[in-house]
């Protein structure tokens, strides 16, 4: 319901326009009504311009403000998991201790993927980069449920959700173990949703694996921090693709395409790339010149963000779970060494601070990672992983709100005119 009016003039010709005020964040201007007169608005990157209404995700960058169903994040990776995180993310409310138990059962009965699917990695190069990989083996889910999965009941839409949540773990430790020629490793229920992915992707069939705690909960908090970040570029890649009526296991598919870009989910990535070019605790000071030189083409990755203006609140948790990871493992590594330096300069640098380039979310979990022994390659499969729960619940709400149309873009077109194609002479 529109909450006031606005009046556009455009050559002395007006046009009434309703203001829409949501529960939390700017007001937006209903501009549909100039396609009428034959005009519309040129939003590159569609950054002003919303495309949707939704209830799960605020994010509120000049002050450092993120909340899931109108929770902050630092209180849910401190006093949830994973899996309830998900069930809020999925149905609007926390769970109650008997839906917890459920939900969570219902997850670990669908981990296990149809052994015909295992046959596709077979078809990759070995040194495919995984997220080549994990494009194509989530999108093949599609074919193994195309014809049980009828979008418009709300039944089949909460098992495609319990099936992504519960298979995509199963496939990016498959796409790890498939890189470096070691076999498979099958889920194991008894373990936690974090604890399980550990188990797949550095058991072996030789020798017993025992989950490490404290590795177990910083990844399951990576995850919680990274599960939702309202209309980012791989979301809105998931919605437009379902605002075709496309398969959903083919939506996440494309959502993960999308996440691939270093200016996305491969940030992470290009950190640790950064922090091994830089090498060595005295190279630091050659690298901050650079960066502060706006000649120099050198950028410093994992520092600022395109949202927040503020400090990124998952950086905060980040920068806890890092030291208490770094602390745990006790790694003699010159690479941890460049990145706490880094972060020290960050905090106290007067040329950090004026320009808000603080540590952000990638720079601490790309560290994490590393530590923990998961290789550069697979952090943007990690990512895919935990933002899995994020895409299901958008396209969840999309066709519960029933009301959303297949999205198609405007241009300004700025091509040649209309102009003759004459016959070639051939002969």
């Amino acid at each position: 319901m529109a909450n006031a009016k606005a009046t556009l003039t455009i050559n002395d010709n007006s046009y009434d326009l309703n203001v829409y005020k949501g529960s939390l964040g700017y007001e937006a201007v209903d501009i549909r009504p100039l396609t009428q007169n034959k005009l519309f608005a040129y939003d590159p990157g569609l950054v002003s311009t919303a495309v949707c209404e939704s209830k799960i995700t605020y994010v509120d960058g000049d002050n450092g403000v993120l909340l899931y169903r109108g929770y902050p994040i630092d209180q849910l990776a401190a006093n949830g998991d994973y899996l309830e995180i998900s069930y809020l993310l999925l149905f609007g409310e926390r769970p109650t201790k008997e839906q917890y138990e459920d939900f969570s059962t219902l997850v670990r009965r669908h981990t296990l993927v149809h052994e015909q699917l295992t046959k596709f990695f077979q078809g990759f190069r070995r040194d495919s980069h995984p997220m080549a990989v994990m494009c194509g083996v989530s999108g093949a889910l599609a074919a193994f449920y195309h014809d049980s999965i009828d979008v418009k009941k709300e039944e089949h839409r909460e098992l495609t959700a319990i099936r992504l949540l519960a298979k995509v773990p199963t496939l990016a430790a498959m796409c790890y173990k498939y890189s470096i020629g070691q076999p498979f490793m099958f889920p194991q229920n008894h373990l936690s949703y974090a604890g399980n992915f550990l188990y797949m992707m550095f058991a072996t069939p030789c020798e017993p694996y025992v989950v490490n705690p404290v590795l177990e909960r910083a990844l399951d908090k990576i995850f919680i921090l990274h599960a939702d970040h309202e209309q980012n570029a791989s979301t809105s890649t998931v919605r437009t693709a379902a605002s075709s009526g496309a398969n959903p296991f083919a939506c996440i598919a494309a959502g993960i395409a999308s996440l691939w870009g270093p200016a996305h989910g491969g940030a992470n990535e290009a950190c640790i790339n950064m922090l091994e070019e830089i090498g060595t605790v005295d190279r630091i000071p050659e690298f901050i010149a650079r960066a502060k030189d706006k000649n120099d083409p050198f950028r410093l990755m994992g520092f600022g963000h395109r949202v927040y203006k503020n400090y990124d609140p998952r950086a905060k948790v980040m920068r806890k779970i890092c030291h208490e990871v770094l602390t745990e493992l006790k790694i003699n590594n010159p690479l941890f060494d460049v990145a706490i330096e880094l972060e020290r300069i960050a905090l106290s640098d007067p040329y950090f601070i004026e320009h808000k380039l603080y540590p952000n979310v990638d720079f601490y979990s790309g560290i994490v990672l590393k530590a923990i022994g998961i290789p550069t390659s697979m952090f943007t499969v990690m990512f895919a992983l935990a933002r899995t729960v994020g895409w299901i619940a958008h396209w969840k709400e999309m066709y519960k709100q029933g009301n959303f149309k297949i999205v198609r873009p405007r241009q300004i077109y700025t091509g040649y005119t209309e102009r003759d194609f004459q016959a070639m002479d051939k002969s």
